[in-house]
């Protein structure tokens, strides 16, 4: 997500106007008790937001089961949620600036909160699919202005304290998301892990309306690139759409995917050349002719895609084919954030004065060994050997964000920062819905690649499924239910095979990215140069 300038100013993301220097307001520090409050409420906003994110994930099967959908369908769920939220992310500077940032701030967390409510709600898939756009499209604002707040709320010699309380906030999530997720879809239903985003965003929004109305930043009318954004809705929405419907309609046989992606295609260029000619765009493009920001951005961005990707899958091949529940799938999943949170702060603080391409390179290889290990799963594969890599993943997560937004923010001028981080950020977050698509399409793909190998075996008389095919008989199944029994058997298999594919091509990936990633420039040592990156790294 975009950030707040370190200085306590407006975030002024990538919209609303050439980016402007904060607003020469500014408020004395927060002491005492109205300093903790506070804290705890802007915490309490960004963990609901983040904790939304992941929650979903261990769920997904419930959701597709209730709703009539196919799994790879029921992922729609997580990836609408990435799209709205990375389009709304650019319009922030150009909202907070025209409504103030605290009552921004205030009406995103009430307006997330009613589009929880609805999606716990929703009659079909369908609705459900449109809240879930409605709760990232609210989403966007909340994570920078929670940084904008927390930043106002601390002297300036304290930042580093508040962004580190900050980013656990934002580590914690992710750790409770799949075992929250997963306990609550498995002793109550799917719907409460919505509805309990309710009482936590009304205490959160009322909190904060309290002891921040009086603090709230200066208003001012600004032209918004009404253009712009409406080709970035249309190239973005057509994009997803292509992706989450091809595998459904055997891709450019249908002529539906065919208009989609010429839409696409034609919006996206026409978004391009209204960017780089438009006095006030809504994305500012030209941020791209900068190396580091180039470089860099895209490098997060396609390890992100990767990452994200690979999340939402493991879940799924361990609830589909491996008989988990999904609070084991949770507990499966949860051990992530342990050496993220104990590494972190450790990252912050040494960022500044080393190399950061280096640790981005380690969290890189990090994660390839962690999925070389995954690649290696079998339908034998039993819980210890699967929490392995989850809790290895740890360790590079630790050094992923930080490292990557500071070689990507380098040498950006202060009142620069924030309209580079939402650039980066809406890059890097479309890219994780896009991530979702590819990875679960190519995993159908595979499984049934897989399942056709499989089965030409089995008829070409293949020893040991005939063999199988012998025992399920001899305990007195007949021959159709053995049949039955051994094409369960084999489709575990496949999907199995198709998931270890998967695992080992993103490994591949992120040797390539260890490369990509020295084509920047390591940016001057300077002491405390994690303060700048955290606060641009979520």
């Amino acid at each position: 997500m975009s950030s707040a300038t370190l200085s306590g100013g407006v975030a002024d993301d990538a919209g609303g106007g050439p980016p402007a220097p904060p607003p020469s307001v500014t408020y004395p520090p927060m002491v005492g008790p109205a300093l903790v409050l506070g804290t705890l409420a802007l915490s309490l906003a960004t963990f609901m937001n983040v904790l939304d994110s992941t929650i979903a994930n261990v769920s997904l099967s419930a959701i597709a089961g209730d709703m009539g959908v196919s799994t790879t369908q029921g992922t729609w769920v997580i990836t609408s949620f990435g799209v709205a939220n990375a389009i709304s992310v650019p319009l922030t500077g150009w909202l907070t600036q025209r409504f103030g940032a605290v009552r921004l701030f205030v009406l995103a967390v009430l307006m997330f909160s009613l589009a929880s409510w609805l999606c716990g709600f929703a009659l079909s898939f369908e609705m459900l699919v449109a809240c879930r756009v409605l709760q990232g499209a609210f989403a966007g604002p909340m994570i920078p202005l929670s940084q904008t707040l927390l930043l106002q709320s601390y002297p300036p010699e304290k930042s580093g304290i508040a962004l580190a309380l900050w980013g656990m906030t934002t580590l914690v999530a992710p750790v409770v998301g799949p075992l929250l997720g997963g306990w609550i879809t498995d002793n109550i239903s799917w719907p409460w892990i919505f509805y309990i985003n309710v009482p936590v965003g009304a205490l959160a929004a009322f909190m904060t309306w309290v002891l921040y109305k009086e603090r709230d930043t200066e208003r001012r009318k600004l032209p918004i690139d009404g253009v712009g954004l409406v080709l970035l809705v249309v190239w973005v929405g057509c994009m997803q759409l292509v992706l989450d419907l091809g595998k459904e309609q055997d891709w450019y046989a249908s002529m539906e995917i065919v208009w989609m992606t010429i839409v696409a295609v034609v919006a996206f260029v026409a978004f391009l050349i209204w960017e780089l000619t438009e006095r006030h765009p809504v994305v500012h493009l030209r941020l791209f002719a900068q190396r580091n920001f180039l470089v860099g951005s895209l490098t997060m961005a396609l390890a992100y895609g990767l990452f994200f990707g690979n999340v939402v899958l493991l879940p799924l091949w361990l609830q589909q084919w491996m008989g988990y529940t999904a609070i084991a799938a949770g507990m499966a999943l949860a051990p992530v954030g342990l050496f993220a949170i104990l590494l972190t702060p450790l990252v912050g603080k040494k960022v500044g004065t080393w190399d950061p391409r280096a640790m981005a390179s380690f969290a890189f290889a990090v994660f390839a060994l962690v999925l070389w290990l995954r690649a290696q799963f079998t339908t034998d594969t039993d819980f210890f050997h699967i929490l392995i890599p989850t809790v290895l993943q740890g360790v590079g997560v630790s050094m992923f964000f930080v490292p990557l937004t500071t070689l990507t923010l380098a040498g950006q001028p202060p009142h620069m920062l924030p309209a580079a981080a939402g650039l980066s950020n809406f890059v890097r977050i479309t890219a994780g819905a896009v991530g979702t698509s590819i990875s679960t399409t190519l995993w159908e793909s595979r499984a049934t690649l897989h399942h056709a190998h499989l089965t030409e075996s089995l008829h070409q008389g293949n020893t040991t499924l005939v063999n199988t095919l012998h025992m399920l008989q001899a305990k007195g199944l007949s021959h159709s239910q053995a049949l039955a029994q051994l094409d369960r058997l084999v489709n575990q298999q496949a999907w199995t095979r198709a998931a270890d594919d998967i695992f080992f091509g993103s490994a591949c990936l992120f040797l390539v990215l260890i490369v990509a990633v020295w084509f920047c420039d390591r940016p001057a040592p300077h002491a405390g140069g994690g303060a700048e990156a955290a606060a641009g790294a979520h």
